[in-house]
């Protein structure tokens, strides 16, 4: 027992044996995709003293041109590392319920031109909703996840707050959660750095300790973007055309399948350039380009946004939000928040490059996440107001 504790002591886990006692009356559903951080979080679940399972979610199944499904890849290791800590373990499909809150909303977005983040509607409908229902239904105490994201209380309420590691915090993509959940949830790595999780994965030698993190959409994976969603997705080719000029540029195979501020994939050589996505007439299928990353044609200072959740509902209120993200590992930026019966506008105090409908906007005070909403509208342009960019 001391050595366990003096273990958790290292990494700033303060607990102690009569605690860990306790929480060996209580049962933690662990969520495993198979990659290091969640093992982690199963090892240390079971370090601190909880009854501790882990169950590994199908939520995509799809096989490839080599006949292989990477989820079986991934729940090997699941298999592995829970096997390797001692814990039990379970796969349970959810394939259905995302092909259909989450992946076909993700294809609907796309097809009349908009840019949803299909992460947050994982968490949003999957893992901290369905998931989270069936692990109650397993009797659990808690549902214990590999986010880098920490839960404090506020006004006696939990609250979602900010992973200690800024270049990992995933609050962004858990602002649309109910928050009620969070009184039973555990996120056992948030107050750590991700340099000291490989560590405790090494220290314990779990089977997943030198896998590398996965990075993109999971249903696309190593897939080339544009190429995937044709397969869903029939869209008509249409025009690049400049921004400035009116001068059609080259074609391209359908508006839909570009997103403001993009670069890469575009196909336009010759003169000119680099050339960035400022914006797309959908009715007439025409992509406008710009040149150069600074051009004030991809900048915007005010965003309308509906679908607006609170993590706590007592706290939406303006005065509290001073700051927001538009998108995954970005700086907070200074906002004021303006809401009236029939719009809610966030105005930011510097121009924000490359807003995009469908795109979410994340409210924090300090490092507390508050809620957000889906951008509706963005305001004009720098370049359409004739504004410098400063």
């Amino acid at each position: 027992m001391n050595d366990t504790l003096g273990y958790l002591k290292s990494i700033d886990i303060d607990v102690t044996s009569e605690q860990i006692l306790e929480n060996s009356k209580k049962k933690v559903i662990v969520g495993m995709s198979g990659g290091v951080d969640s093992s982690v979080c199963a090892q240390i679940s079971k370090l601190l003293g909880y009854e501790t399972i882990g169950i590994f979610m199908r939520n995509w199944e799809e096989i490839d041109e080599n006949g292989h499904c990477s989820a079986e890849d991934d729940y090997a290791d699941v298999v592995a590392v829970c096997e390797h800590i001692g814990i039990p373990y379970y796969a349970i499909n959810f394939a259905e319920e995302y092909r259909k809150n989450v992946f076909q909303e993700f294809l609907d977005e796309y097809n009349i031109g908009h840019t949803p983040n299909p992460d947050i509607l994982c968490n949003r409908e999957i893992k901290f909703k369905v998931f989270f229902e069936k692990a109650r239904e397993f009797g659990a105490d808690f549902l214990a996840t590999g986010h880098y994201c920490q839960i404090k209380s506020f006004s006696h309420k939990p609250m979602l707050v900010k992973g200690i590691d800024n270049g990992k915090d995933q609050s962004y993509f858990l602002y649309a959660i109910n928050g009620d959940v969070l009184k039973n949830v555990l996120f056992p790595i948030g107050h750590l750095p991700k340099s000291k999780v490989r560590q405790i994965a090494t220290d314990f030698d779990l089977p997943t300790k030198n896998k590398k993190d996965s990075t993109g959409i999971c249903f696309i994976g190593e897939r080339d973007f544009k190429q995937f969603l044709k397969q869903y997705i029939d869209s008509q080719k249409g025009h690049f055309v400049h921004l400035e000029t009116g001068k059609v540029l080259g074609p391209h195979e359908g508006s839909c399948y570009y997103t403001i501020g993009q670069r890469k994939g575009l196909g336009l050589g010759g003169p000119g350039g680099p050339w960035f996505v400022a914006s797309k007439d959908i009715s007439n299928n025409n992509v406008y380009v710009v040149e150069g990353e600074r051009h004030p044609a991809l900048y915007a200072d005010e965003c309308w946004i509906d679908q607006l959740t609170w993590i706590n509902p007592e706290l939406q209120n303006a005065e509290l939000i001073t700051h927001a993200k538009v998108r995954y590992r970005q700086e907070d930026q200074e906002c004021q928040f303006l809401q009236n019966t029939n719009e809610i506008k966030v105005s930011f105090t510097f121009p924000q490059r490359a807003m995009a409908v469908g795109q979410s906007v994340v409210f924090y005070k300090d490092d507390l996440c508050l809620g957000g909403g889906v951008i509706s509208t963005v305001g004009e342009s720098y370049f359409t107001k004739n504004k410098t960019l400063p």
